[in-house]
């Protein structure tokens, strides 16, 4: 590559997550001319194991304080014109500071990717936020949104108009997860051939209430004596679901594995995909567990009951632990249904979700994001 363009990335935490993990997914397969660099507002960069040829802004991580916004807007002021970019990236209300930085006399274009809400939103998006949004993200040159359910909110809710947005989808590389498990990692955390597994893969947050999933599995694993609960993730909330699975679990019936860079290595060990979150949009966990084949039960929450194939919808429903396990009940003792259902679900993803079309996506937007006067 010849002089190419400094795209700088801003995230409110590099911690493993979904955004991250697009963001990597992202970077391995573009070929455009870029260069791109990443701030994370907390200093937390674990997501960087997960791809190459990326540097951070900051070798002495400058810490951006919230709670003083205009302290805060100044600073990455500061910080935007130190680094000087060609584009501004910034990702959800975590970097809202970034994208006020660039609003008036912007020092480059700014697209701002929206890819969902934290758990204080989880039940309704904070007035006072919403009045921001409506305000910062009229001086992005492009709101993007994966999900139908945003694209509405950010039409009636922040008013922004059609040629302000973009609608692109979540997408990944489907091949990776239609292998075999690695036998080394399944027996590394004694599953056996005999298990049947419901797995998780999530950051453990408040909003994705994996507490929920192991409420639900203690539920059904009496009447289920063959079944097994693994959870592919970490967090803040570690310690204490670790502390609630001891408590209402029997003992080996629950396995965390923490954050693992190939999730492949695992998911098609699993025998049901399970979701538990307060708040999602378009989660590449779900994708994930459809292009390796597998059945999928979650909260009703964000795009999933349309993402999934029509034949597994009925079991994306309701957001409380007891029909989580109705469900998770209902595929476990219906294997040939299992089976149908992941089926479908595995030629949807491959049909629909593949990551070429999302970065070729994501490569037209950049470049004529730059070349925009």
């Amino acid at each position: 590559m010849t002089n190419p363009k400094k795209i700088l990335h801003i995230f409110s935490t590099f911690e493993v997550g979904g955004a991250q993990r697009r963001f990597a997914n992202y970077v391995a397969k573009s070929g455009a001319d870029f260069s791109h660099h990443i701030y994370a507002m907390d200093g937390c960069y674990d997501a960087l194991q997960l791809v190459d040829g990326v540097s951070t802004i900051e070798d002495g991580q400058q810490v951006v304080a919230k709670g003083n916004t205009i302290a805060a807007t100044l600073k990455c002021r500061k910080l935007l014109k130190k680094h000087k970019p060609d584009l501004l990236v910034t990702y959800n209300w975590g970097a809202i500071e970034w994208v006020l930085a660039n609003s008036l006399l912007a020092l480059c274009p700014t697209i701002h990717i929206q890819d969902g809400f934290a758990s204080d939103e989880q039940n309704k998006e904070l007035f006072s936020r919403r009045v921001m949004r409506a305000f910062a993200y009229r001086w992005c040159t492009k709101v993007v949104v994966p999900s139908l359910t945003l694209l509405k909110q950010a039409r009636k809710g922040w008013y922004l108009s059609a040629q302000k947005l973009a609608f692109i989808p979540n997408g990944i590389e489907t091949a990776r997860f239609g292998g075999a498990a690695d036998p080394d990692i399944v027996q590394a955390y004694d599953l056996k051939g005999t298990d049947i597994i419901v797995g998780t893969v999530a950051g453990l947050r408040l909003e994705k209430n994996v507490g929920r999933l192991i409420e639900a599995f203690s539920n059904i694993e009496d009447s289920h004596p063959e079944c097994k609960l693994v959870i592919v993730g970490d967090g803040i909330g570690l310690a204490p679901l670790q502390m609630l699975a001891d408590r209402v679990c029997r003992k080996g019936r629950v396995i965390f594995t923490r954050n693992m860079k190939r999730p492949e290595a695992i998911l098609p060990a699993f025998d049901i995909f399970a979701l538990s979150s307060d708040t999602e949009q378009m989660p590449l966990s779900v994708l994930e567990a459809m292009a390796a084949g597998l059945p999928v039960v979650s909260t009703d929450v964000g795009d999933i009951a349309e993402m999934v194939a029509p034949e597994n919808k009925p079991f994306i429903a309701g957001k409380n632990a007891k029909t989580l396990g109705e469900n998770l009940t209902k595929i476990i003792e219906d294997t040939d249904l299992a089976i149908q259902i992941g089926a479908k679900n595995k030629a949807k993803a491959e049909s629909i979700y593949g990551i070429e079309r999302m970065v070729e996506t994501y490569d037209s937007l950049f470049q004529d994001t730059i070349k925009s006067p």
